[in-house]
């Protein structure tokens, strides 16, 4: 019984911290509430495209309104480009933004006619779309599942050391063995598929992604090593908490971006500096 109730906390942190990762990541999906002819409406923008395909951004909205798109390129001067919704059916209308190059981002808002009134979203802080190469489903599917059994036995060995279950030690290399095969070896993989890049990550670059993946492995690896003779299982409380801590950063935050001035792909802290 004790030993299913560690593998339920263990699974119930997991999940949370990946669900919270999810929503709060830069790329996930906008929703918004609106109220168009005295009818209340809720839809989700894209914030992330591919690079072989126009994005396409759908509206739940009446055929009667009248609503458009407004996009340009992230951090260029330049006009905003109008595209005007089509009607999809009498609920629904859709606009296509152009595909890019990967790592490039887009900025957009909508503007929408209700009657007489002009009603505006994300005007004051436009919607920022980044865009990718698309990455197969061998590549990523087992990328994401290993991630996510490195975060579960993550918490399991975190919590096994904090009760001083002796299976902490085992799962400190179950962890450790996850981690090195989900965030340095698929993981780069990944990213070459999907911005044209291993790795972009200390000290070839500052992409927080890579960065996170390399303290949560290197913390185990310490952790692993400490326990190797003997037991030491604050070492492995430790790594959990890191574990935990920079994976409920979210994912993609200062990723690779695409510098239109220059053509190249820049990363991390680099290209924030590059705004002043």
């Amino acid at each position: 019984m004790k030993k299913f109730g560690v593998i339920v906390i263990a699974l119930l942190v997991t999940i949370s911290a990946a669900i919270y990762q999810r929503l709060t990541g830069p790329t996930h999906p906008k929703a918004f509430t609106y109220t168009v002819e005295n009818e209340t409406f809720k839809s989700k923008v894209p914030r992330s495209g591919d690079t072989d395909k126009d994005t396409r951004v759908v509206l739940n909205l009446p055929i009667s309104a009248v609503a458009t798109l407004y996009y340009k390129k992230f951090r260029v001067e330049e006009e905003f480009t109008p595209i005007t919704f089509s009607p999809i059916d009498e609920k629904k209308q859709e606009a296509f933004l152009p595909k890019m190059p990967s790592a490039a981002k887009l900025e957009y808002y909508i503007e929408i006619l209700d009657g007489g009134e002009t009603k505006y979203f994300f005007k004051e802080t436009p919607i920022i779309i980044r865009y990718k190469d698309p990455v197969p489903i061998f590549v990523l599917i087992p990328h994401i599942l290993i991630m996510f059994l490195a975060m579960l036995f993550s918490n399991l060995a975190g919590i096994q050391a904090l009760i001083r279950e002796p299976r902490f030690k085992r799962n400190t290399l179950v962890t450790l063995i996850l981690m090195f095969l989900g965030g340095l070896i698929l993981g780069p993989i990944v990213q070459k598929y999907a911005f044209g890049e291993f790795w972009t990550g200390f000290p070839f670059g500052f992409d927080l992604t890579d960065n996170k993946t390399l303290i949560a492995f290197l913390t185990w690896l310490v952790a692993y090593l400490i326990n190797r003779k003997q037991d030491r299982p604050s070492s492995v409380i430790f790594a959990a908490v890191v574990t935990l801590v920079v994976f409920s950063i979210p994912h993609s935050l200062f990723g690779s971006e695409l510098n239109y001035e220059t053509g190249k792909i820049m990363t991390g802290f680099i290209q924030t500096m590059n705004i002043f």
